[in-house]
């Protein structure tokens, strides 16, 4: 279940940065409680997560996935450039992620 609170999280927290764009620098209402309200809905299911998964874990998941992510939103819908660098970055990113899950196998 911990798991499933952390990957609405993830959720949350796209929905929030994908739209971050369209805030202006918050000085557009709805955008900016939209953005606001995902990431308050991400942090508080990150929150509820940290309860079985170990916070350095979860953390490097929700960072991870979510950066992982963002990058392919940009690429595919904001036409952002996705370079070699970017792609080695994510690589090394998921590397990390998956280290510190072996790590933490079977340790609560």
């Amino acid at each position: 279940m911990h798991y499933l609170f952390l990957a609405v999280a993830i959720a949350a927290e796209l929905f929030a940065t994908s739209l971050m764009k369209t805030t202006e620098g918050f000085t557009r209402l709805w955008p900016t409680l939209a953005v606001l309200a995902g990431y308050t809905v991400s942090f508080v299911l990150l929150a509820q997560a940290v309860k079985s998964i170990q916070v350095g874990v979860a953390y490097a998941i929700w960072s991870g996935v979510g950066t992982a992510a963002i990058v392919a939103i940009g690429a595919v819908f904001l036409g952002e450039p996705l370079t070699t660098i970017k792609v080695a970055g994510i690589a090394f990113i998921i590397a990390g992620v998956v280290m510190l899950n072996l790590n933490s196998s079977g340790a609560h």
